[in-house]
């Protein structure tokens, strides 16, 4: 049995719409929305909401929230599998290169994901980036990821490249 810590930061991929101002705005974390849509055989997931933010607000304070609260994760017994994080992609390489200098020593896999369009808008890339990191944080060995678009990226040096909708690796 895998045990994932989900821990769900807000970010695109959790915006959801306001009807009555017409915004996608973060307001709580719909990630169990989400993984009622995956079948998941064999894999446990303890969810931990941290915050709802849009990673353009976030500060160094949230970031060291989120490292504390992966720390708490991955110091558990037994440690779970592994950590996925849901953030924004505007920031998610700023929280990745903390986490990597910060956590060097994991013993798990910790990855960072997010999505381009929000989980409740066509075409998004939210579930299959969730599904893809759920996949990683049970499959790769210990170190800070991005994962997303079929892809697993190690920090540090994992960027968002606007042009295509995508992250990569520079360095």
């Amino acid at each position: 049995m895998k045990h994932i810590t989900l821990i769900t930061t807000g970010g695109t991929i959790e915006k959801t719409y306001d009807e009555q101002t017409g915004s996608l705005d973060n307001r709580r974390s719909i990630v169990r929305r989400m993984l009622r849509r995956i079948r998941l055989e064999g894999t446990q997931v303890n969810i931990i909401e941290l915050m709802s933010k849009d990673s353009l607000h976030m500060n160094d304070t949230d970031r060291a929230r989120i490292v504390a609260a992966v720390r708490v994760a991955i110091e558990c017994v037994p440690p779970p599998t592994g950590v996925v994080i849901l953030h924004g992609t505007d920031t998610l390489n700023l929280t990745g290169d903390l986490l990597a200098k910060e956590l060097p020593n994991a013993s798990v896999p910790i990855v960072l994901t997010g999505a381009m369009r929000p989980y409740e808008m066509t075409r998004s890339d939210a579930l299959q980036n969730l599904t893809e990191s759920l996949f990683a944080a049970g499959m790769l060995g210990s170190g800070v990821y991005c994962v997303a678009h079929g892809r697993a990226l190690a920090f540090p040096g994992v960027v968002k490249d606007r042009d295509h909708g995508t992250f990569v690796k520079v360095n």
